[in-house]
């Protein structure tokens, strides 16, 4: 007879993913707040939106998994402080399309570097195989919790 299964929560891995992404979040947006004003959703649509130039509000929620109301304070703080624009979307009406201003570019341009010793320095401790092989198993986490949302299963079967 098998032993049946009991939850230990600091080996429970979608625990383990949330206490380690908050974490290095936390470490991240301490850095970004001081340095440039921007708090992780800001910094999400900064990055995104200089990736796509004219995008809706809609398509940003989909790219950084945000909901609406997170994305909407986001762009709206960008566009107050003029690092964002938001035109008329000629496609759809009832959306707009925003857009990095030359000085969101300029921003996004000193950030940059930033955040790229930021993760150098959170990963030092890790070779390039292994940062590698956590992106891959990180990607696969992703799709396979995609996969279980899509299912008949969900969230009856969980």
């Amino acid at each position: 007879m098998e032993k049946a299964r009991t939850l230990q929560l600091h080996t429970f891995v979608p625990y383990r993913l949330s206490i380690a992404s908050n974490t290095v979040s936390d470490v991240i947006a301490g850095a970004y707040r001081s340095l440039f004003g921007l708090n992780i959703p800001e910094w999400r649509l900064v990055t995104v939106l200089a990736e796509h130039d004219g995008i809706t509000q809609q398509d940003l929620g989909e790219a950084t998994r945000m909901d609406k109301v997170t994305v909407s304070r986001a762009a709206i703080s960008l566009v107050k402080r003029g690092l964002a624009r938001r035109d008329p979307n000629h496609g759809d009406k009832r959306s707009h399309l925003l857009s990095l201003t030359k000085e969101g570019r300029a921003l996004y341009a000193q950030v940059v570097p930033k955040a790229l010793a930021l993760e150098d320095a959170v990963l030092a401790d890790f070779d390039r195989a292994e940062i590698a092989k956590l992106v891959a198993m990180l990607e696969r986490l992703e799709a396979a919790a995609l996969r279980l949302a899509d299912s008949e299963d969900y969230p009856a079967g969980a």
